[in-house]
C-alpha cells in the first residue's frame, strides 16, 4: 500500500489524495486517472494543525454572513473535523452532476443549471476583514516588501466553499514545519514571507525568488523536495524528457494557487491604479447615451467604460446643467482637443504594461496544451485557481468587455487581444470552463465597522459587511462585443471583403493578429495595414474567440450546457422575429417588461426595399435592377448602389458597432433603429417622446441616410411624423421634415466634427434638446420667454398635435418597419398613457390646433378641456384603442 501511495505521490498527487484514491480504486493507474481528472481535488493534506481551523471556518461561513477571517480561537474545540472523503462540504463547480434535472421536479426540467450557472438572482452577504498592512525586509531584494495579509488574500470572495480553500492554503503556507518526505526526520519551517511577499508590481521578481525558495534540499539526506506541498520532486525530470526547462513552479497545485493569487492581485492593483487616472479625453463614443437625462451638449469624449457596476474603477462623467434654450447648442462654443494625442499615447503605454503583466501571469494558468505537454499543476488544479479568477480576473474582464466602443477596443488591441487569450485558455480547461457561464458577483453595498486592535497586541483590523449580487457572466459580456463586431463587419462589406463567418482562427492567424503585442512596430514599418483592415482583423478575432470558447465548453461541459448558455445571451432579433411580452398586473411589472422588450428590439436589421412591381422584368438586363427603398432619400441611396468608398465603409462600421448595443432605452423615452439588411447606410429611427415634455409617449419617425462623404460630413436626416406635411411640432422640426440642429449643419453653433461626431449624438440631441420641456424657447426670438403664457399655449398646441398624429395617427396606421414597436409601446404603457391623456385634456386651453404652431396671443383663453378643438374626441378614440390592445393581449386594465 505504501509503495502504491509513493507511486501516486511521484506522479504529483498529495499523500492524502493518494490514500483517498486507493481506497476507492485498487488499481494504481485507475486511481491516478481519477486524480488527474480532478475527482480528489477536495481532499486536503491530513494535517491536524490545519484541519481544525478549516472546519471552524467552514462552520462560520455557513451562516448568512460569511466571515472571511481566521475563526475565533475561543470557539468550541470539539467541532467536527473535515472528512477528506466528504464531497458534500463543497460545491463542485467543475461538475454538472449536482445541477442535473430531477425527473420529479418540473422546475428542474426547465432549467437544470439554475442553481449556480446563468442565474443573476443571487445575493450574498459577506464579512470581510481589512488588516493593517505589514512589510518585512527581503534579503534577496535588498528592500522591504509588503506581505499580503489573510484579509487581502481572501478579499472579494462571496462563496463559502471557496473561502475555505483560500483560508486553508494561506494557513498551510504561512507557518508551520514542512517535514522531509523521504523519512529522514528533518524539516524546514515555512514563513509567510516565503510565499506572500509582494514586490511592487514586479511579477518576474516574485516568481524568480519563489522558484529558489520552493526547491529545498534536505540538510540531512540531501534529497530535493517542494516546500509548498512537502513532496519529492527529484523524479519528475526523468519522467518528462520532453520538457527542456523543468520549472519547479509547475510542480504542485499549491504553487499554482499562490502564483495565481499573487499575480492576479498585482494585475488588479495595476488596473485599479491606471483607471483611477484615466483621462476622459480617450474615447470615440457617447458613453452617456445609456442615461436618459442627457447632458445639455452631447459629449464627444467620454469615459471608455462607466457602467454602474464599475464605479470603483471609473469615475462617472460630469453632467452638464440642462440648457433652457432647447436647441442643443446655445452660443458660440468650441471643442477643446488639446492634450488628446498625449492622452492616447499615455493610454497605449498603460495598456502595454498591463498586457505584459497579463501575459506573464497567463503562463501559470492550468493548460493541457502547454508547449512540451501538461505539467502536474495542469492536471491537478488547485481549488483556489477558480476562486482567484472569479473574484479578481472577472472584475477586470467585466470592466473591459463593457466598453461600448469597438473602435476604442481595436485601438487598444494590445490589451484586448491578451484578454481574449485569457478567455480561451480558461474555457479550454475543464476545471475552469464553468466560470464562463457563472454570474460575476459585484459589490452593491458596503458597511464599514469601527477599526479595532486584534488580540495580543496585533495589528489593527477593520470589518466590512459587503453585499454581492450577480451580474452578467464573462461569455454573456463577450456576446455584446460579438454583436458589435458582427455589425462592424456588416458595415465593412461595402469594401468587398471576404465573407467573415464565425470560424475559429488558426494559430497562425492569431499570431498575425497579435502582432501588436510587441511586434507591431517592425511589421508596420514594412507594410502598414489601413484602418479598415485592422478593424476587420480585430473583429474576426473577436468572433474567433467566441467560437473557440463555445467549442471548448461543448467539449468540457457538453452540448446541453452550451445550448443553455446561448439561450441566455443577448441577441439582435431579425424583423421576422416577433417579441411578445406581457405588461403584468402592476406599473412596476409593466416597466420591467417594457425595459426588457425595448432593450431586445431597439436595433434590428430588416428589408426596407420596395418589391419589384413586375416580376417578369426582374432579370431583364435592359431594366434597371437597382432596388427602390421605402425611404425619403431613395434616389440618393440608389445612386450609391455598389459603390466602394473605404473611408465611408469604415465610418459606418464603427457607427453600427456602437449603435447595436448603446441606443438609450427607458420607460420615459427610448430610441429604436431599423437598418436595411443589405444597405446599412439606409436607416430609419423612432424616438418616443420624453416624460415631462409635450411630446411624452408620442412616436416620432426619422429617415436617415449616411451619404457618400460620411462621416466627413453629417448624415442626412428627415423628420417624417408631420401629418402629411401639415404639422410643425417644434421650431426645429419643420412641417416639410427639415431638422434644425447644429450637428447637421442646419443651425448655428458647433457643427459636425469630421471623423469624430456620431449618429448617436444626433439622435440623442433630437431626443433631449428638440423634444424638450418648453419647445417655444427653441425659436431664437422667443428664447427668453420661459414660463410665459405664450410658451404654455405653444406647448398645449403641441400636445394636441401629438395626440392626433404622433399617438392616434401612428396607432391607426402604423408605418413600416415600426408597426410592432408602436403597438407594443402603447400596449405596455396603456394604463400610464390613459392617465396622461386625462391630464392633458384637463390642461388644454381649448384653442384650435395650429399646424404651424405659431405664437398665440394670451388675451383670449377658452374653457380648459373644451371639446371644440377636437382634442376630447381624439383622446376618447385613443383610449378606446388602448383598451382594445389590452383586451387582445389579456393585459391589465
Amino acid at each position: 500500500m505504501e509503495g502504491e501511495i509513493q507511486q501516486l505521490v511521484e506522479m504529483g498527487a498529495t499523500t492524502a489524495q493518494a490514500r483517498a484514491a486507493l481506497k476507492q480504486y485498487r488499481d494504481v493507474m485507475q486511481a491516478a486517472e481519477r486524480i488527474f481528472e480532478g475527482k480528489f481535488d477536495h481532499v486536503m493534506d491530513e494535517d491536524p494543525q490545519e484541519a481544525d481551523p478549516v472546519a471552524r471556518l467552514q462552520q462560520t461561513t455557513s451562516s448568512p454572513a460569511h466571515r472571511m477571517t481566521t475563526p475565533d480561537e475561543d470557539q468550541d474545540e470539539d467541532e467536527e473535523i473535515l472528512d477528506d472523503d466528504d464531497e458534500g462540504d463543497y460545491v463542485d463547480y467543475d461538475s454538472d452532476d449536482d445541477f442535473k434535472a430531477d425527473p420529479g421536479n418540473a422546475a428542474a426540467d426547465v432549467d437544470p443549471y439554475s442553481g449556480i450557472f446563468f442565474s443573476k438572482d443571487r445575493r450574498e452577504e459577506v464579512i470581510e476583514v481589512e488588516e493593517e498592512p505589514i512589510s518585512l525586509f527581503i534579503p534577496e531584494w535588498n528592500c522591504r516588501a509588503k506581505i499580503m495579509s489573510q484579509g487581502e488574500w481572501m478579499k472579494g470572495c462571496p462563496e463559502g466553499g471557496e473561502q475555505s480553500f483560500l483560508f486553508s492554503l494561506y494557513s498551510q503556507l504561512s507557518d508551520g514545519e514542512c517535514p522531509c518526505p523521504h523519512g529522514c526526520g528533518a524539516s524546514v519551517r515555512r514563513k509567510k514571507s516565503d510565499f506572500f511577499a509582494m514586490p511592487e508590481l514586479d511579477f518576474a521578481k516574485f516568481t524568480a525568488r519563489l522558484s529558489k525558495i520552493v526547491l529545498q534540499t534536505c540538510q540531512r539526506c540531501s534529497k530535493d523536495f517542494c516546500l509548498a506541498c512537502g513532496e519529492s520532486i527529484n523524479a519528475e525530470t526523468s519522467k518528462r524528457p520532453s520538457v527542456l526547462d523543468d520549472d519547479p513552479l509547475f510542480h504542485c497545485s499549491n504553487l499554482q494557487g499562490v502564483i495565481l493569487g499573487i499575480g492576479l492581485s498585482m494585475i488588479e492593483e495595476l488596473y485599479s491604479e491606471q483607471t483611477r487616472h484615466t483621462p476622459v479625453e480617450q474615447d470615440y463614443s457617447v458613453r452617456n447615451a445609456k442615461r436618459r437625462k442627457v447632458d445639455s451638449q452631447p459629449t464627444v469624449g467620454a469615459i471608455p467604460d462607466g457602467d454602474d457596476d464599475d464605479d470603483v474603477y471609473y469615475a462617472s462623467a460630469v453632467k452638464g446643467k440642462k440648457n433652457k434654450s432647447g436647441i442643443g447648442y446655445a452660443g458660440d462654443m468650441r471643442e477643446d482637443n488639446t492634450g488628446q494625442v498625449e492622452a492616447i499615447a499615455q493610454q497605449r503605454l498603460k495598456d502595454e504594461k498591463l498586457g505584459q503583466l497579463l501575459t506573464a501571469v497567463r503562463v501559470y494558468l492550468p493548460s493541457l496544451r502547454r508547449l512540451g505537454g501538461g505539467r502536474t499543476s495542469d492536471y491537478l488544479v488547485h481549488p483556489t485557481a477558480l476562486a482567484h479568477l472569479r473574484r479578481r480576473f472577472n472584475h477586470i474582464c467585466s470592466s473591459l468587455l463593457k466598453n461600448d466602443s469597438l473602435t476604442d477596443m481595436s485601438d487598444r488591441s494590445v490589451l484586448y487581444l491578451e484578454l481574449f487569450d485569457w478567455l480561451e485558455t480558461i474555457s479550454n480547461h475543464e476545471a475552469l470552463a464553468s466560470m464562463m457561464a457563472m454570474p460575476i458577483m459585484v459589490v452593491v453595498s458596503t458597511k464599514v465597522a469601527t477599526p479595532k486592535r486584534a488580540a495580543h497586541g496585533g495589528v489593527h483590523i477593520r470589518e466590512r459587511t459587503i453585499i454581492y449580487e450577480g451580474s452578467s457572466g464573462p461569455r454573456e459580456l463577450l456576446e455584446s462585443v460579438v454583436i458589435q463586431a458582427k455589425a462592424a463587419i456588416k458595415g465593412l462589406e461595402g469594401m468587398k471583403v471576404a465573407d467573415s463567418d464565425e470560424e475559429e482562427m488558426t494559430e497562425e492567424d492569431k499570431r498575425l493578429t497579435n502582432d501588436s503585442k510587441g511586434k507591431a512596430k517592425a511589421i508596420d514599418a514594412v507594410a502598414p495595414p489601413d484602418d479598415s483592415s485592422k478593424l476587420l482583423a480585430f473583429c474576426r478575432r473577436i468572433l474567433s474567440t467566441a467560437s473557440a470558447i463555445d467549442r471548448f465548453l461543448s467539449e468540457t461541459k457538453g452540448d446541453a450546457f452550451v445550448h443553455r448558455l446561448h439561450a441566455a445571451l443577448p441577441k439582435i432579433p431579425s424583423s421576422s422575429q416577433e417579441v411578445h411580452v406581457d405588461a403584468g398586473a402592476t406599473e412596476e411589472s409593466a416597466k420591467k417588461a417594457y425595459m426588457e422588450w425595448a432593450t431586445q428590439v431597439r436595433f434590428e436589421y430588416c428589408d426596407l426595399t420596395i418589391p419589384v412591381p413586375d416580376i417578369t422584368q426582374k432579370d431583364n438586363p435592359e431594366v434597371d435592377q437597382t432596388p427602390n427603398y421605402k425611404f425619403y432619400y431613395n434616389n440618393e441611396a440608389r445612386m450609391l448602389a455598389n459603390s466602394d468608398i473605404p473611408k465611408r465603409s469604415l465610418a459606418i462600421a464603427k457607427e453600427l458597432a456602437v449603435l447595436t448595443t448603446n441606443l438609450p432605452v427607458a420607460w420615459d423615452s427610448s430610441i429604436f433603429l431599423r437598418v436595411d439588411e443589405t444597405r446599412v447606410d439606409i436607416i430609419k429611427a423612432l424616438i418616443t417622446g420624453p416624460e415631462g415634455t409635450p411630446y411624452h409617449n408620442g412616436c416620432y419617425m426619422f429617415d436617415i441616410f449616411l451619404g457618400p462623404s460620411y462621416n466627413q460630413q453629417p448624415p442626412s436626416v428627415k423628420y417624417m411624423t408631420t401629418n402629411g406635411g401639415k404639422y410643425r411640432f417644434n421650431p426645429n422640426l419643420y412641417a416639410d421634415g427639415k431638422v434644425c440642429l447644429s450637428l447637421l449643419g442646419t443651425w448655428q453653433g458647433p457643427g459636425w466634427v469630421s471623423g469624430k461626431s456620431t449618429l448617436l449624438q444626433v439622435l440623442i440631441s433630437i431626443q433631449s434638446m428638440i423634444l424638450c420641456e418648453e419647445p417655444y424657447l427653441n425659436e431664437p426670438g422667443w428664447a427668453n420667454s420661459a414660463g410665459t403664457p405664450q410658451s404654455h399655449a405653444y406647448s398645449a398646441n403641441v400636445r394636441r398635435m401629438v395626440v392626433k398624429t404622433a399617438m392616434l395617427g401612428n396607432l391607426k396606421n402604423p408605418p413600416d418597419p415600426f408597426r410592432e414597436i408602436i403597438r407594443t409601446h402603447y400596449r405596455l404603457k396603456a394604463v400610464s398613457i390613459m392617465a396622461q391623456l386625462d391630464r392633458w385634456l384637463a390642461q388644454d386651453d381649448g384653442k384650435p390646433t395650429a399646424g404651424e404652431g405659431g405664437g398665440y396671443s394670451a388675451s383670449k383663453v377658452l374653457e380648459a378641456g373644451g371639446s371644440s378643438n377636437g382634442l376630447q374626441k381624439d383622446v376618447e378614440e385613443m383610449k378606446e384603442i388602448l383598451k382594445q390592445l389590452q383586451r387582445d393581449s389579456g393585459g391589465r386594465s
